[in-house]
């Protein structure tokens, strides 16, 4: 661009004479003095008014100016122009046309292409509106010096009628100076045109030219359809329909373009200062933007270098890492090596010098860590520190294991001394050391073995005096029930029962009947007996009971060392080798005692009782005396058959004559078998042993047999069947008192019960009402109604008159003999209740056979009404 003191000096010579040129040169002064001038919204050029956020369509706008028509401008007349206005040629006098439009066109393209070529060299993209500026003044000095006649006044790209209304977008700015642009190229070929061979031919082919016109170089080919395409255009519609003169309406379109011309110079040189100002302010960001394009341009180049050494620091810091980790993971294991290797000095004073206490049982544990661990790891092994190490490590496990042997053999010595409470020194004192256990396990095997040896041997000992002085403290307290004379078929008169006629009679009783003995299993789990207390009560006790006792003893301390034994040695067989001795001290007290056991009540007693043991040691989930226990049951169960063969034997071979007795009432013997056979079913209830079953009805046959031997050993048959319905009587009370065990045995006495009882009815009717009850048996067959041996009158009332004499009588003596020869009142009452309804039927049908007898009628006033005969019935049922 020019200098002030080159383009704006020479117009600032004849602002004077021409007033536009004078606001030009002030525009041009002022242009350093506006750089703070802000455009209002309504004098801002259009290209201008777009928004900040338009900023893609300002710079596409501008490149599409750059990009445009540039012709109609002479490049090197402009700079021509420039230079002579430089040299202070004479002032332009008029601006509307001929030289001055041009010189004035000519600086204004000068100026601008300066700032063209400024903005190029700093790669800014303002140029584009400038080359646009510098390509419109160009052209209006090229019309000037074409055609004094064209002035860029009027050129239509600034005419007020083509002007893009303010306030559009961006984008049809650009393409109204485009359009300008065209158009003013257009009327420049035009003007040229004209100016060289303007004639109305160039249109109309056949109309009349001007002489001066020259047709010679026009050619009128295609005229023809140009009209026809015409033909529909207003305009030309209009010139052709009025024949107006081309050259008149030539000139006419000639005026009106330079008064569009000079209205559109006029509305530049209005706006010149805003333009002038936006140069100055795109000059001064692009300035701005230039250095900051240097200062983020210097930001990169830091950037890059940075990004370079902090790519270099990462790769350092990932290598310094991984060395790191490396060293750590070394660092880890060569301190666990040490570690576990090195024997402190404090160690060493320790396990020497030291208590064994809590703090001794640490250093063992660390100690052992340290003996494992020159012993498993194999890489530990082959290296140097081991071999120095290894000598010491050794010769302090020597020192340790004599020590903790010398004092764990102290604390079993104190199981020894008497009235110690083992239970409470083990849990209490010994567990306390069981680490000391564990080390020399795993460190001193052979010395383990000693001290494993030592305890066994110390418990067998304690415990099997302990049980033998238990045992015999018991025997003091036993009480013998039975013996091998207290059977259910021997007489009572046998020498045995004489000899212990001393014994209190509800213990000779309790040979057969189970009694409060059942008790002893619902005390099964009570603490066991204290001796010497029982002994300062004089208190005896059957031997079921000193049997619980004792096994209730040996359940606990087997309990009590099974749990120590294994959480203290960690083995379980170590309690069969300690209870060896014990089990042999109890073996031979049963050795002992049962060999001259005949109690056989007192013998399944104890076989329920194992059975209840067992059952507490499976829910204690205590497992060592399974097989001790097992061996007591199979030891009872034995004796306890051939006590009970004794007692089958006894019945079947019993001495009759020894065992008769001239009395009705129940037998001994059957009294005997009642209550045993009662005890053993009520002790089978809860189990359903088949084989007890099966020995009891073998009893039962051979109890009856005996039964009806000493019946027939009575003279009268009904002293028989009332001996018969006596013991049956009394067996079914007693099985009914087992309760509802009694099953099948009842069951088959009572039907022998109700057997006999319709015997002995017969047997008291015909006693006492003999001709009666032979008379309606005799006459129950016949068929009276024939009249063949129909009875007579005469037949039948002596009858009628002896039963209405002395039937009460006959009653009477009925009850006083039932209740004689009945020991149970009930079963008497239920036996003459029984005959007298018997008496009724047989009276009954006496009657009815009276009344078919010709002549009955008479014998009526003798007959006893059957209303006295059951008042007398309810009479005697009244009192039972």
């Amino acid at each position: 661009m020019p200098s002030r003191e080159g383009a704006g000096g020479v117009l600032r010579e004849h602002a004077h004479g021409n007033e536009p040129e004078a606001v030009a040169v002030a525009a041009l002064d002022r242009r350093g003095d506006r750089r703070e001038h802000k455009y209002r919204s309504s004098s801002a050029p259009p290209w201008n008014r777009l928004s900040e956020s338009n900023k893609d369509e300002r710079i596409r706008a501008r490149v599409g100016v750059g990009q445009g028509n540039r012709g109609g401008c002479d490049k090197e007349g402009c700079e021509r122009d420039g230079a002579t206005a430089k040299k202070g040629l004479p002032a332009v006098k008029e601006m509307g046309g001929g030289d001055g439009g041009k010189w004035q066109a000519s600086f204004a393209c000068l100026a601008v292409r300066d700032d063209i070529g400024t903005y190029r060299r700093r790669g800014s993209d303002s140029y584009v509106l400038f080359e646009c500026l510098a390509d419109l003044f160009c052209a209006q000095s090229s019309l000037h010096a074409r055609s004094p006649t064209f002035d860029l006044g009027r050129s239509p790209l600034f005419s007020r009628h083509q002007r893009p209304p303010r306030g559009d977008s961006g984008d049809k700015v650009l393409e109204s100076i485009v359009a300008g642009r065209r158009e003013a190229e257009m009327s420049a070929r035009m003007q040229d045109n004209e100016k060289q061979t303007f004639d109305l031919g160039l249109f109309v082919g056949d109309l009349a030219l001007d002489e001066d016109a020259s047709s010679d170089d026009i050619s009128l080919e295609g005229l023809q359809e140009e009209l026809e395409e015409c033909k529909n255009v207003e305009e030309v519609a209009n010139i052709l329909s009025k024949g107006t003169k081309l050259r008149e309406y030539t000139k006419g379109v000639e005026n009106n373009v330079r008064q569009v011309e000079l209205d559109s110079i006029q509305d530049y040189i209005t706006e010149s200062d805003n333009l002038v100002l936006l140069h100055d302010q795109i000059r001064d960001c692009d300035i701005i933007l230039s250095q900051m394009e240097t200062i983020l341009s210097g930001f990169q180049s830091e950037i890059g270098s940075i990004s370079s050494e902090i790519k270099s620091l990462q790769e350092k810091s990932m290598d310094m890492g991984l060395k790191l980790k490396n060293r750590k993971g070394a660092e880890s294991k060569l301190a666990k090596f040490v570690e576990d290797i090195i024997v402190p000095p404090r160690m060493v004073d320790i396990v020497i010098d030291g208590e064994v206490n809590d703090e001794y049982l640490r250093t063992l544990e660390l100690l052992s860590r340290k003996l494992k661990f020159i012993e498993v790891d194999s890489m530990v092994k082959g290296s140097k520190a081991l071999k120095d190490i290894q000598p010491e490590l050794e010769r302090l496990r020597q020192k340790v294991v004599a020590k903790v042997f010398e004092f764990i053999t102290q604390k079993f010595n104190a199981l020894r001394k008497p009235k110690t409470n083992i239970q409470i020194l083990q849990q209490s004192v010994l567990l306390k050391y069981k680490y000391v256990i564990l080390f020399l396990k795993e460190h001193g095997k052979e010395i383990y073995t000693e001290v494993r040896a030592a305890y066994v041997d110390t418990m067998n000992k304690v415990l099997s005096v302990h049980f033998r002085a238990y045992i015999q403290a018991l025997e003091k307290l036993q009480l013998d029930i039975a013996t091998a004379t207290d059977l259910i078929g021997v007489e009572t008169r046998s020498t045995g029962f004489l000899l212990r006629g001393r014994e209190p009679l509800k213990y000779r009783s309790a040979v057969f009947a189970l009694g409060e003995r059942i008790n002893i299993l619902k005390e099964i789990d009570q603490p066991a007996l204290i001796p010497h207390i029982a002994e300062a009560n004089s208190v005896k006790y059957p031997y079921e009971v000193l049997f619980r006792s004792l096994h209730k003893l040996l359940m606990d301390t087997a309990t009590s060392e099974y749990l120590f034994c294994d959480n203290f040695f960690g083995e379980e067989s170590i309690f069969h080798e300690i209870f060896a001795g014990p089990f042999q001290v109890i073996d031979e007290h049963f050795n002992t005692i049962l060999p001259n056991y005949y109690d056989a009540i007192g013998l399944m007693l104890m076989i329920r009782i194992i059975h209840q043991h067992q059952l507490i040691m499976f829910r204690r989930r205590i497992p060592c005396l399974d097989s001790y226990l097992d061996k007591v049951n199979i030891s009872l169960w034995p004796r306890f058959k051939m006590v009970f063969d004794m007692h089958l034997n006894s019945l079947r071979n019993a001495n009759i004559k020894a065992l008769w007795e001239d009395d009705v009432h129940p037998h001994y013997v059957m009294r005997r078998y009642a209550e045993f056979t009662a005890s053993l079913v009520h002790l089978n209830v809860e189990y359903g042993d088949g084989q007890l079953d099966l020995n009891l009805e073998r009893l039962r046959m051979a109890v009856d047999d005996l039964l009806v031997k000493l019946a027939k050993a009575f003279a009268k048959p009904k002293s028989q069947t009332v001996f018969l319905i006596n013991n049956y009587d009394m067996t079914i009370a007693i099985l009914k008192e087992a309760g509802t065990g009694g099953g099948k045995l009842q069951e088959h006495f009572e039907e022998l019960l109700k057997s006999n009882i319709g015997v002995y009815v017969e047997e008291l009717l015909l006693e006492h009402f003999g001709d009666l009850i032979r008379f309606v048996k005799s006459n129950a067959s016949e068929d009276t109604s024939t009249g063949a041996g129909k009875p007579s009158v005469a037949a039948v009332d002596p009858l009628v008159k002896d039963f209405a004499n002395r039937w009460k009588a006959a009653i009477e003596l009925m009850h006083k003999d039932v209740i004689t020869s009945f020991s149970n009142f009930l079963c008497g009452m239920e036996i003459l209740k029984a005959a007298l309804t018997q008496l009724l039927l047989y009276y009954t049908r006496l009657s009815e056979c009276v009344k078919k007898i010709p002549g009955g009628s008479a014998l009526n006033k003798d007959l006893v009404s059957i209303s006295s005969i059951l008042y007398e019935i309810k009479k005697y049922s009244r009192t039972f």
